[in-house]
């Protein structure tokens, strides 16, 4: 079982060259290919962008105003503490935006909505805003963002 193995050596006076790859394309022609996909590519105009949706200047600038408003028992502002379940607005600028609270007996329970509302009207572009308080689904904890649980020490 225990084969022995030679190696054997082979002298060659020159290594046999690998034949050259044939282009059939000149570089002018590739060049002219890449110039029409650029041309193509610098004509296109920009997607225009989503003004009341996600990612929208003004949908950013209502969540900017509802993070300015801090909850009075809770050191955390209303949307990362959960409270806002979502944000509407429509081509000519009216904000619905649909929101809870802690418990239904929250002291700002009566206050709290039209605050909401006065400063979601007052961001540039908002025509109107209105404010609908729901109860269901109810906040819990597990609603807050990252961010809040853990300046709460929830993380």
């Amino acid at each position: 079982m225990n084969e022995e193995r030679k190696i054997v050596v082979e002298e060659v006076e020159e290594a046999v060259k690998p034949p050259k790859v044939r282009v059939e394309e000149t570089p002018r022609d590739t060049m002219e290919r890449k110039r029409d996909y650029l041309e193509g590519f610098l004509s296109q105009k920009p997607a225009a962008e989503p003004v009341g949706e996600p990612g929208g200047d003004l949908y950013e600038a209502v969540i900017g105003s509802l993070k300015e408003i801090y909850d009075p028992e809770i050191p955390v502002n209303i949307y990362d503490l959960g409270l806002i379940y979502g944000v509407d607005i429509t081509e000519d600028g009216h904000a619905v935006v649909t929101m809870t609270l802690t418990t239904p007996h929250c002291p700002v329970a009566e206050s709290m909505p039209g605050e909401v509302e006065l400063r979601v009207g007052s961001v540039p572009g908002i025509g109107s805003a209105e404010v609908n308080l729901i109860w269901d689904p109810p906040w819990d904890p597990q609603k807050m963002s990252d961010e809040a649980k853990l300046e709460l020490g929830m993380l």
